[in-house]
């Protein structure tokens, strides 16, 4: 399996503002294992997108992965709350 290249969003900086720095590292630490293996064991898809969520604690990581050239996406973290009323 080929290793994906990882990009943000501009959004998502600003996601990365409002977490603290202790959750921050652990959602870094997530998203950078999403390189050698993007659909870990309890990803799941959203519906009705073509768009994929990882959760961290209370935080979830939302992403979508193309394969024809590997890379993956990071659309939106945040709070299990909010994130999916913000994903455009």
């Amino acid at each position: 399996m080929a290793e994906y290249k990882i990009f943000f969003r501009q959004s998502v900086e600003k996601d990365f503002r409002v977490i603290s720095n202790k959750n921050l590292k652990k959602i870094l630490f997530h998203i950078e294992s999403l390189e050698k293996n993007p659909k870990p064991s309890g990803h799941e898809k959203l519906t009705e997108q073509d768009r994929y969520r990882v959760r961290q604690g209370k935080y979830r990581i939302v992403y979508s992965i193309q394969d024809k050239e590997p890379t993956v996406w990071v659309v939106k973290v945040g709070h299990r709350k909010d994130v999916y009323r913000e994903i455009k």
